[in-house]
């Protein structure tokens, strides 16, 4: 029991780690200017790690001293989660365009036809080239913190599994798996709401003060603490390896396993994967584990950046909503599961009739988050070109202004149209707030109408759908969760 209180606080530190990155994934892209597709595939490339080590590692089983491996195995996971916060380190402070000219610089975020070419000096001399030089040893860094995390997470998960399943009564065994399995889907919650709580500082907390600040972080070009998080959940998994250490290789139970000569083990290997490979029951389990473990890698990676821009909500509430409600409901089904192979004492073909019946009800129920949505936001130039005002999404309106290709100060123009900065709306003027902020911006040539804008993006119209999406998606991620426990047991006890 012990055991499984520990594993459980290793796996939930473990999985806090590398459900962080996918808690900031969205503010990492707009730190270091990452596309979706290097993100996706940075938040996945810990698995090229793991699948390289997983089969031969966990082919080993009782041969090796179960607990050591673990301990080694969360301490590289440790170091990984540091080398993922070293980029900050490694990097100069953030830099964001500015709304207002300052009394030592006639260089604005505002249109000015005047001064040609003086954006594109700034930009293509000196910020260019250094920022991709930056976001190169970025990626290296984060890549390889990847890998490390994935190659350190071998052991901790099979491992742990086989130890308990090895030495608990066959009663119990569900019982435990189902806690075990229940503590470790809280790492994920866990890792979301502490990526809300980092998000609200700035990311130059340790460089820059607070009054040197003039965003708040509901602008769209707030850049949250996102390497804190990794320092925070680093340092947990560190001691959380600790105990393995002291744990015997084999608890009383059992007696020791006869063949532990490492010829044996290895001439043995390929007999037993393909032994493996010709059952069907173990096939058609993997294959379901891999299509549910596709949905949630994708769910997890990018449903916080689905619900900023879907519901025009902020990245630190995005992260409460999922940590809050979508995670703890899948610790419920898992729970749930657990629960109903003890109650019951299912069979194996009980077993695989729940799984088949909770992911049918998941299927029922997910289906109506098919038409939850809003059509794309009108972005000029991106999504939306409109011939009837005059400049608008012509190159002449942006052109006169000699604007930042790369600049981001989204502002939402009278007609409903989003631009990505007041140059790129054509605007000459600003009014300002008594506290120096921005009211809104006119003399907006782009703009129609009245020719105004306000700072920030336009958002959606889908606010009213919030509630029922997130009350769906938790719904079916508890369906889902049920036969979790399940399929394990199948194939922990289709051998037998």
């Amino acid at each position: 029991q012990f055991f499984v209180f520990c594993h459980g606080l290793l796996q939930l530190s473990q999985l806090l780690v590398s459900g962080y990155l996918k808690s900031s994934i969205s503010t990492i892209e707009r730190r270091y200017g990452l596309s979706s597709q290097t993100s996706g595939l940075l938040a996945s490339f810990n698995e090229v790690g793991n699948t390289l080590l997983i089969v031969f590692v966990s082919y080993l089983g009782s041969r090796v001293h179960r607990p050591r491996l673990i301990g080694c195995g969360a301490l590289l996971v440790s170091l990984a989660g540091f080398l993922m916060a070293l980029p900050h380190f490694l990097t100069g402070p953030y830099e964001y365009d500015s709304s207002v000219a300052s009394t030592s610089s006639n260089i604005t975020d505002l249109c000015q036809p005047g001064v040609p070419g003086a954006w594109a000096n700034v930009s293509d001399a000196s910020c260019t080239p250094h920022a991709s030089r930056e976001n190169h040893e970025v990626l290296l860094v984060m890549f390889v913190a990847q890998a490390l995390l994935g190659i350190g997470g071998v052991p901790i998960q099979p491992f742990g599994i086989s130890y308990i399943d090895d030495f608990a009564s066959e009663r119990n065994s569900p019982l435990y798996l189902g806690i075990l399995f229940s503590l470790t889907v809280i790492g994920p919650g866990v890792a979301f709401m502490l990526g809300s709580a980092m998000l609200r500082f700035y990311v130059d907390i340790d460089k820059v003060s607070t009054a040197e600040v003039q965003l708040t972080n509901k602008d769209p070009r707030w850049v949250g603490a996102w390497w804190l998080g990794f320092l925070v959940a680093s340092s947990l998994v560190a001691l959380c390896a600790l105990p393995y250490f002291f744990f015997p290789r084999e608890m009383p139970k059992e007696p020791c396993s006869p063949c532990n000569r490492w010829p044996l083990v290895l001439s043995g290997f390929p007999v037993v994967l393909l032994r493996n490979l010709r059952h069907p029951v173990y096939l058609l389990v993997v294959l379901a584990q891999v299509n549910i473990s596709a949905m949630v890698a994708g769910l997890a990676t990018f449903m916080g950046k689905f619900l900023e821009r879907q519901f025009s909500l902020t990245a630190s509430l995005a992260n409460m909503i999922i940590g809050s409600v979508n995670i703890p409901g899948a610790m419920v089904g898992i729970v749930v599961g657990g629960a109903i192979l003890k109650r019951f004492q299912m069979s194996l073909r009980q077993c695989s009739a729940l799984c088949v019946l909770g992911m049918l009800l998941c299927l029922l129920t997910a289906f109506p988050l098919l038409f939850l949505g809003c059509p794309t936001q009108k972005v000029a130039g991106v999504t939306h070109w409109d011939s009837s005002v005059p400049g608008h999404g012509a190159v002449a309106c942006g052109a006169r202004c000699h604007c930042p290709e790369g600049g981001f100060n989204p502002v939402c123009g009278w007609d409903g149209v989003e631009y990505t900065s007041p140059c790129s709306a054509g605007c000459s003027s600003v009014a300002l707030r008594p506290d120096s902020s921005v009211l809104n911006y006119t003399g907006c040539s782009c703009v129609g109408g009245p020719g105004a804008a306000r700072p920030g993006t336009c958002g959606t119209g889908c606010s009213h759908l919030f509630v029922p999406f997130v009350v769906l998606s938790c719904l079916a991620g508890i369906l889902a969760s049920t036969s979790h426990t399940p399929s394990f047991m199948l194939i922990l006890r289709w051998a037998q």
